[in-house]
């Protein structure tokens, strides 16, 4: 049975699309089955992989609305072992949509079952909010990846994530685990980077991923080619760092 990781944090442009992408690549390249599940209505992670959005007809908000089975919104992508359930801005209308169903948390959860067999690890991209979808992510998830981005307000908001994540585990899903907190954008040059590093180890200790994703140009180069970074330059530093950051993740889980 696959393992469900979620990449959440409320706050925007810390890496969650890009770790997203490319931990699903780099587990892919290390040869497991990996699903990335697009759960942003901005589709970043969906246009990231080379998919046109706007040809997006089946996707999460279909799956969300049980109009359509996981199965028939995979699109396989160009990334090897990587297949995707894209997303569109369509997305934006389920938070209201769903919110007098009954069980609405539940939803990703239980269209989830009728896949999470045919692979080693899914991974979802989440909105930067904490709402319904976030919710669902949470829910349906086996552990959440904090991305953190070594600047000045790194910690701002972080409190409030992991106080969701306590009551998702008390009230949703008792099996919720913290996988890690992953720095990002970290600049060995800036002592503001290095000072949020020392940080965040100190207050979170062994909840940090060893591996920390290092600021680099062909990273941020690669979503406009419709490429993760491992198909984009494989030899980038950015490349290393996420194929570090999957071997973390598959040893932690051995």
């Amino acid at each position: 049975m696959g393992k469900i990781i979620a990449i959440a944090n409320q706050k925007g442009g810390v890496g969650k699309t890009t770790t997203s992408i490319n931990l699903a690549a780099a587990l892919g390249a290390l040869e497991k089955k990996v699903l990335l599940i697009d759960a942003d209505p901005q589709a970043n992670a969906t246009s990231g992989l080379g998919i046109d959005v706007e040809a997006v007809e089946l996707g999460t908000y279909q799956i969300l609305e049980h109009s359509c089975t996981p199965a028939e919104a995979i699109i396989e992508s160009s990334s090897p072992n990587v297949d995707v359930i894209p997303a569109h801005i369509d997305l934006v209308a389920i938070e209201i949509e769903l919110v007098d169903k009954e069980n609405r948390e539940y939803m990703l959860k239980e269209q989830l079952q009728s896949v999470i067999d045919t692979y080693d690890y899914v991974i979802i991209d989440c909105a930067p909010s904490l709402g319904l979808l976030t919710l669902n992510a949470l829910t349906a998830a086996n552990s959440v990846v904090i991305p953190i981005q070594c600047e000045y307000f790194a910690l701002e908001g972080l409190g409030k994530l992991l106080n969701t994540i306590k009551s998702v585990q008390k009230i949703h899903n008792s099996e919720l685990d913290i996988e890690g907190l992953l720095l990002t954008m970290y600049d060995s040059r800036l002592r503001l980077s290095n000072q949020v590093v020392e940080e965040v180890q100190k207050h979170f200790n062994n909840m940090v991923f060893d591996t920390v994703i290092q600021r680099n140009i062909k990273l941020s180069e690669a979503p406009s080619f419709g490429e993760s970074i491992i198909n984009y330059d494989a030899t980038s530093k950015g490349a290393t760092n996420y194929l570090d950051l999957a071997a973390e993740i598959i040893k932690k889980n051995s």
